[in-house]
């Protein structure tokens, strides 16, 4: 994989995490594996108790890098899951096949996200709550 294109890749990344308040970055692992391939794994942290772990396997297809493999996980506080948005091939039955997003109580079809969605899914959960708290 370039090593530029996917500088350029982490950099849109940390440019993203810039804009929020109360994210601390707890691990941030970004491994050019070739000229076509690299690994990401973040794990973030909001309030310094909800986490957002990411994974992506990224490959370089027509001169964009895309993920072919990826787990966007966020939990809160006592390891309770909040969404995971993954690929594993694993409900053949749904629409998306094989992209799906995990809530508490239900697995349901989703489009391929990319980590900019994930993070505003986040962002939008931790608003809700703490509306709910004010209120």
């Amino acid at each position: 994989m370039s090593r530029n294109s996917f500088r350029d890749y982490c950099d849109r990344i940390d440019q993203l995490l810039e804009v929020y308040p109360n994210v601390y970055v707890e691990n941030y692992n970004a491994t050019i594996l070739s000229s076509e391939r690299a690994n990401l794994k973040l794990r973030l942290r909001f309030y310094f108790k909800y986490l957002l772990s990411i994974s992506e396997a990224l490959v370089v297809v027509d001169d964009q890098i895309k993920a072919i493999d990826y787990r966007y996980h966020f939990q809160d506080g006592q390891n309770n899951l909040i969404f995971r948005y993954d690929n594993t091939p694993h409900f053949p039955s749904l629409s998306s096949f094989p992209h799906h997003k995990h809530l508490p109580d239900r697995v349901i079809s989703c489009d391929q996200p990319n980590i900019a969605m994930v993070i505003q899914d986040a962002i939008s959960f931790l608003e809700e709550v703490e509306s709910s708290d004010i209120n």
